[in-house]
């Protein structure tokens, strides 16, 4: 770092009450701007900060002198009304809580009040003053199902609706898609696999089938695997408008009650889609292993399927646990391998991070009636094992040429970096303080340490705590054109390739496969344009899961709603000087205990033993305890819930 160098460039994150974090490669620490520092700077934009002189003992602090980029070309949230100067003021609460400003709405009326509206900022004179804004869409009454379904999609800057020239250019492929497929079949390099048994193993209400698996026993004894992808570049041509389009979502984003998808569905849920019984293009990556699971041989190429089965996950697991029924052997041999692969990964280092995911069951209105934990089958696992699998080897294969031919090879990796040394060492004091080992040495952490803590924690209450607070010790994956590798699968190449249909990423890799395969070279202005690319999908992907998550949490606390005074068994998440966070172990629900409402006693917060514990009684709520709570306000609006304990432990820890 220059010495005289005082600017920096990059991307603001604000939290809190509106402290702002700037990284930058130049320190180890984020710059720090203060609330007063901010200017005229949002949550996310590009800005220019100068540095303040360096006090000791403190992270370097920073002053916004310019918005580079802005992040929000429209803010959504809800219009509400506040006394001030003995005047009304009609003001948006942003969605968005890391938005720290309040826009001002002069020309919003009392018809207004309560509803989910876009705005524009019009005006912003003084960085201490809100902005002046006005509405330029009404979404809808806040709280309604569909109001907030389209501003959770609104927000994270998704569109169900395509422009039309996409939407034409998907009709123009489907109505010529038998030349498109005859052209195909006429390529010497499509390999023809359709006599191979083949089946789909998928969730039962999946409608876009991305892979497929064909097996078979060769003459030698090995068993040939086929993992077969939806060959979606062959129709998606680079730089057409259906590509700009699915590049610019860079992926599908799976709400509660709907798909946002990256394609039309006219290729998504049916010219791409791998359905049973219909000739397909795919792009493939087909195995010989032996019977341990050890790959001998590999082919990459596009090819040309039938899938003879569509199963859900629960039907194939129902054939595997009757040992009966269409595909049996088939399905066991699969199993067979996969279980070999898992146990190979997980020995290699791979980090077991599986959580319990929620479903609803929604009414005709959206209104949620039912929520539980999905149901992971072993046939799930199987399906991941070989995507895994492909991913991998694919990865492997592009060093492989690059070595053969003694250059870099551009390609897209999914990388997952070592975690920060800090962010281990807060986790093992986490755990330690729950009463589990777990080795470190200076906050350098084996993934078998990991894994024998998922394995120690399983089945305990606070598994699932611990496993979050693993999860969130951990560096990002990422896509990239630069491969460190992946900590968490213990992968020294892997990649995307398995879902073309939803992840705009997986697409990029199969044309970049295709090219390598025939010797085409790809040059720096290309790869630079891959890694840019890389960056927006990383990016994409942050938000579509942000989305995914407030869509459950929405239909959470709606579900909670009614059921205001009902007990539920939780296990507490949090621990903070105004109370604790708890979950309830059906739903998944989070909400919080003030100590303010536990009657029996005072409540001191120990923060260093993630602990709260009575003065008089000695009472001790640790992190991880489970208790029984009684629900007693739901906001739908804010997305919380309070609790009340009603059984407390009798004797101190």
């Amino acid at each position: 770092m220059s010495d005289t160098k005082t600017v920096y460039e990059g991307a603001i994150m604000i939290r809190g009450k509106g402290t702002g974090f700037v990284a930058h490669p130049d320190f180890t620490e984020d710059i720090v701007v203060e609330r007063e520092a901010l200017g005229f700077a949002l949550d996310g934009d590009i800005v220019e900060v100068a540095l303040k002189k360096k006090v000791l003992g403190r992270r370097q602090d920073g002053t916004v002198i310019r918005v580079i980029k802005s992040a929000h070309r429209e803010l959504i949230g809800v219009v509400k009304e506040r006394q001030e100067n003995g005047q009304t003021i009609k003001f948006l609460q942003p969605d968005n809580r890391r938005i720290h400003v309040r826009p001002l709405l002069p020309e919003a009326t009392a018809n207004d009040l309560g509803m989910k509206v876009v705005i524009e900022i019009t005006t912003w004179s003084q960085p201490a003053l809100d902005p002046l804004a006005k509405i330029v869409e009404t979404i809808g009454r806040a709280g309604d199902h569909e109001t907030e379904m389209q501003a959770i999609i609104r927000s994270g800057g998704f569109s169900k609706d395509f422009p039309e020239s996409v939407q034409q250019a998907a009709h123009t492929l489907y109505e010529t898609k038998e030349k498109i497929f005859a052209d195909a079949l006429a390529d010497p390099k499509r390999r023809d696999v359709r006599g191979v048994p083949t089946m789909t193993i998928d969730p039962a209400d999946a409608k876009d089938f991305d892979d497929a698996l064909s097996v078979r026993t060769l003459p030698n004894g090995n068993i040939e695997v086929g993992v077969h992808i939806a060959d979606v570049s062959h129709y998606v041509i680079d730089g057409e408008p259906l590509d700009t389009e699915a590049q610019e979502r860079g992926t599908s984003v799976y709400l509660v009650d709907r798909v946002i998808p990256m394609l039309p569905e006219v290729l998504s849920n049916d010219l791409c889609s791998l359905r049973p019984n219909e000739d397909r293009l795919a792009f493939s990556a087909i195995f010989e292993m032996t019977k341990d699971a050890v790959v001998t041989k590999a082919w990459y190429g596009q090819t040309v399927i039938n899938s003879d089965k569509r199963f859900s996950y629960e039907d194939a697991q129902k054939v595997l646990d009757e040992q009966t029924g269409e595909f049996f052997s088939e399905l066991t041999t699969l199993m067979d391998l996969s279980r070999l692969l898992r146990k190979r990964r997980y020995q290699s280092g791979a980090i077991a991070f599986e959580q319990p995911e929620v479903k609803f069951e929604l009414d005709e209105r959206g209104a949620p009636i039912r929520v539980y934990k999905k149901n992971r089958t072993e046939t799930m696992l199987m399906i991941e094992d070989f995507m895994l699998l492909a991913n991998r080897e694919v990865a492997t294969h592009i060093n492989t040429i690059a070595k053969e031919n003694n250059r870099d090879l551009a390609f897209v990796y999914r990388i997952h970096d070592v975690p920060n040394p800090d962010k281990i060492e807060e986790l093992a004091t986490f755990v330690h303080a729950l009463g589990y080992e777990f080795e470190t040495n200076k906050g350098i952490v084996e993934a078998k340490s990991i894994n024998k803590l998922m394995k120690e924690v399983e089945g305990t209450p606070e598994e699932n705590l611990i496993k979050t607070a693993s999860i969130r010790s951990m560096a990002k994956a990422i896509y990239s054109t630069k491969n460190i590798g992946h900590f968490g699968l213990a992968f020294k190449y892997y990649t995307h390739f398995t879902s073309p249909i939803r992840r705009y990423p997986d697409m990029m890799v199969h044309r970049m496969l295709r090219r390598h395969l025939d010797g085409s070279l790809i040059g720096q202005k290309e790869t630079a344009k891959f890694e840019r690319v890389s960056i927006q999908c990383s990016l994409r992907e942050m938000e579509a899961v942000s989305a995914e998550r407030d869509s459950i949490k929405f239909k959470q606390t709606e579900y909670m709603m009614n059921r205001i005074g009902t007990i539920f068994d939780a296990v507490i998440t949090g621990v903070a000087d105004w109370g604790i966070y708890v979950q309830d172990v059906d739903s998944l629900a989070e909400g919080m205990v003030r100590l303010a409402t536990i009657k029996s006693d005072y409540f001191e917060h120990e923060a260093k033993k993630y602990r709260i514990k009575g003065q008089r009684t000695g009472k001790v709520y640790l992190l991880g305890d489970p208790v029984k709570v009684k629900l007693t306000r739901a906001d739908k609006e804010e997305r919380q819930l309070d609790f009340e304990l009603i059984e407390e432990k009798s004797t101190p820890k």
